[in-house]
């Protein structure tokens, strides 16, 4: 492997995943799903239409954490409402666990009457998951995370969504999960969990490890594609300059 960090190949994963989207609201929310998203508003989708993460459109693609952002537009939060139901958007949320099939859970863990740990609530994850493209960004893959049923589900898996009826399913589209270790999506069989690539240097056997039920694995797992010298530069020195990245996925002299 060459001087490229787990975190660069992450940030250049989840860009991946917004790079067929064309033009619409992209809606990072975290760290490294905001710089994804900017490396693909740089390289591969132009059209994408970013925000602060709070009320402002932006004009420019500032570095993370700067503060200099160009405003090109207002965007309150009652008006994020009115383009989650008109469905132009792709989402990256994280998830504190995702099932076998998809289903994400941010919102408690253990039985929901008495939880043994509150966490954020179902916040917006089921109006997301059934109105807009939603993609997950998960920093820590373990079996903690990737679980065989979640205990509570606020994201909306395809299966569960079907289930559900045609309000569910209408505009339903899970895309990928990007974690420390691969990328996966939810098109194995019977709409399970499937891997479709390994970062350099992980193994399907440490996959398989660190999940919680038996990820789908079709013939051959590429590794997933490093990113090339322009996406490094515009990484490392536009925006990302301080090093931000490496508190989700650090060297691995600093794991």
């Amino acid at each position: 492997m060459s001087d490229v960090t787990r975190a660069e190949i992450c940030a250049t994963a989840i860009a991946d995943t917004f790079a067929g989207d064309g033009e619409i609201f992209a809606s990072p929310m975290g760290l490294m799903p905001t710089l994804g998203v900017r490396l693909a508003k740089l390289t591969s989708n132009p059209d994408l239409a970013i925000s602060d993460g709070e009320s402002l459109f932006l004009a420019g693609v500032p570095p993370l954490g700067s503060g200099r952002e160009v405003v090109e537009g207002w965007i309150p939060f009652r008006r994020v409402f009115d383009v989650v139901a008109n469905g132009p958007r792709h989402v990256m949320m994280g998830a504190t666990q995702i099932d076998r099939h998809g289903n994400q859970n941010i919102s408690a863990i253990g039985d929901f009457a008495r939880p043994s740990r509150q966490l954020l609530g179902s916040r917006g994850a089921p109006g997301n998951t059934v109105n807009n493209r939603t993609s997950y960004w998960v920093p820590k893959h373990s079996p903690r995370v990737f679980v065989e049923a979640v205990d509570v589900v606020t994201g909306v898996g395809p299966r569960r969504a079907r289930e559900a009826g045609v309000a569910a399913t209408r505009f339903h589209d899970l895309g990928r999960i990007v974690t420390n270790l691969g990328v996966f999506d939810v098109r194995g069989p019977d709409d399970t969990v499937r891997l479709l690539s390994t970062h350099p240097g992980v193994s399907v056997a440490d996959v398989q490890q660190a999940s919680g039920f038996e990820v789908y694995v079709g013939a051959e797992v590429p590794n997933t594609r490093e990113p090339s010298a322009g996406e490094l530069m515009l990484i490392r020195e536009m925006l990302d300059p301080r090093g931000l990245r490496y508190r989700e996925v650090p060297k691995p002299e600093e794991q």
